[in-house]
């Protein structure tokens, strides 16, 4: 299986650790990430519109890529599975921002990758606390930027036809309900290891179609009991969501 995530550096965290879950897994799945930092729809638009050679083509979790591309370059340099799109995080909650960017990325996605299905990324909420969610964003709390981001993300998927979701967002929500409060680092990405572990897992969950529960991948930095933890958080929130948006559910 063939993925390809137009993010940013949410995406980064999203995948970092995918590839090491597969093989352990005994999945063959392989992800690209094209990242540019803070990258929005309009953003990867405009990139696209111009060709500009702006991401770092990022193959399997490696962070420290030098490779400098254009999307259609890496669209059309082999046949994807699927392609992930999101918007970036500090203008997830506002649906006023996904259009019409959205519609014309995915325009350019079947353009170059046509066998491609087109599937969204839901990103997560800021850590309770921020400066970035509060003062910034201009959010009450942590639950409110999440409830705004999840409807905001439901409309994205109805507006590509009922793409499916991949629920990160919600699985970052899920773990912070059962008492899980190392997701962030620097208040709004992924931790590392926790979150980004955690991403990761349901990633797996939602691509290879099968529990992440007794993976035996673990990163440094995680611990044992921490990663049968967010094992069963992954898997219970991939599971919820689904019975919750079976519209949206991948199949």
């Amino acid at each position: 299986m063939e993925i390809l995530a137009i993010g940013n550096s949410f995406s980064q965290d999203a995948t970092r650790y995918l590839r090491e879950i597969a093989v352990a897994g005994g999945q063959q799945l392989n992800v690209t990430n094209l990242y540019y930092g803070g990258c929005s729809l309009a953003q990867h638009v405009d990139f696209a519109s111009r060709e500009e050679a702006a991401y770092e083509k990022q193959v399997n979790g490696d962070g420290e890529s030098h490779i400098k591309a254009t999307s259609r370059e890496v669209l059309s340099s082999q046949p994807w599975d699927f392609v992930t799109l999101q918007q970036a995080s500090h203008f997830s909650a506002d649906k006023g921002t996904y259009q019409p960017y959205l519609m014309t990325l995915a325009e350019y996605v079947r353009q170059y990758a046509p066998g491609a299905e087109l599937v969204i990324h839901e990103t997560w909420a800021y850590e309770e606390g921020s400066q970035r969610l509060t003062e910034e964003l201009g959010f009450a709390n942590q639950r409110e930027m999440y409830d705004q981001l999840e409807a905001a993300y439901e409309q994205a998927a109805t507006d590509l036809g009922g793409a499916s979701i991949i629920p990160c967002g919600y699985a970052f929500q899920y773990a912070l309900a059962q008492g899980f409060s190392n997701l962030h680092r620097d208040t709004f990405h992924a931790s590392i290891p926790q979150g980004r572990y955690l991403l990761a897992a349901v990633w797996y969950e939602f691509f290879a179609r099968e529990t992440v529960v007794g993976n035996a991948f673990r990163p440094e930095g995680l611990s044992v009991r921490e990663q049968e933890f967010l094992q069963r958080c992954a898997h219970e929130a991939r599971l919820e969501w689904e019975q919750n948006h079976s519209p949206h559910a991948c199949q």
